[in-house]
């Protein structure tokens, strides 16, 4: 991932990288061993997973279920400053279970059952100096050269559409933004133009399949008098964008659940960026991240 953006996969089934965009493609056209790379990793760590998983489950003492080994790794690269940051780090049943420190050069772990792990990982001194090389010259020398070519696809701004939902007229009321990029956006509702804290809750910034993002951020009008409605607002506002969508709380805009299903008026890419995150959590993740952090204030979505 690129800024957020998916810009290939593993095919299992092939057993090769797959490019997602024109860009990626051209990229590897220019760079065949970019994708020979990629597609050695793509299945050893198949192989090194499946290793790793069986290794742990008899040091737990796990016999059987299923069980979740993630990898997240990549680099940060400030276009501004030139600073670039490396991490490396493990998860295991959806708690974090080891990472690399390139600082000191050692793993850190806060689960005791890592620790052997750890120790081990300390000793092996040719593994850590690739780590470390890879992950302050090579990722971030890639990630400029992904930013290079991507340019104009990872620098566009796209606006979304707004929607007011409502499961029930006693529900509170969500406002709901799809089909935006990037993902460095913020969104809440406010009263006579102040923001509110209370009664709120916030969604996550999803995908949706095709590249674009969508948020919500709900309102209790539990305690809201009919007459009052006028006095509320949502708010969108989109890194590089000066304008903010602004959309009133009005019942006439409102889109209800009416029909048998749960989903049966609620925007299809909400239901695709339900889904998402559902199978987002379903089976072992092994990737490469790339980040290039923002020209301004706004901060990426936290990414897990």
């Amino acid at each position: 991932m690129v800024d957020g953006v998916q810009v290939g996969y593993c095919d299992s089934d092939m057993k090769t990288a797959e490019p997602k965009h024109d860009w990626m493609r051209k990229l590897i056209k220019d760079d065949p061993k970019h994708l020979e790379w990629y597609t050695l990793k793509c299945y050893g760590n198949q192989h090194v997973f499946r290793a790793n998983i069986d290794g742990l489950k008899q040091r737990l003492n796990q016999s059987g279920g299923a069980h979740i080994l993630q990898r997240m790794n990549g680099c940060e690269w400030d276009d501004q400053t030139g600073e670039t940051v490396g991490f490396n780090q493990y998860g295991y049943d959806g708690e974090d279970f080891i990472a690399l420190d390139l600082q000191s050069m050692t793993w850190t772990t806060p689960k005791h059952q890592a620790f052997t792990t750890k120790l081990r990982w300390d000793t092996e001194t040719a593994r850590l100096k690739h780590n470390k090389y890879y992950y302050t010259h090579i990722c971030p020398n890639w990630l400029k050269k992904y930013v290079h070519y991507g340019m104009s696809f990872l620098q566009r701004t796209e606006l979304p559409s707004v929607s007011l939902l409502q499961k029930s007229p006693s529900s509170p009321v969500t406002c709901h933004a799809t089909g935006f990029y990037p993902d460095r956006a913020l969104m809440f509702w406010t009263r006579d133009g102040e923001e509110l804290h209370e009664d709120m809750e916030y969604g996550e910034i999803l995908p949706n399949p095709d590249g674009t993002f969508q948020m919500s951020v709900e309102l209790s009008i539990s305690l809201v008098k009919t007459e009052d409605w006028g006095r509320y607002e949502c708010v969108f506002q989109l890194s590089g964008v000066k304008e903010d969508i602004v959309t009133k709380l009005d019942k006439a805009a409102i889109r209800s659940n009416k029909g048998p299903g749960f989903f049966s008026e609620f925007p299809a890419d909400l239901v695709s960026g339900v889904i998402i995150g559902l199978l987002l959590l379903s089976g072992g993740i092994a990737g490469l991240y790339f980040w290039k952090i923002p020209r301004n204030g706004f901060q990426p979505a936290t990414h897990q």
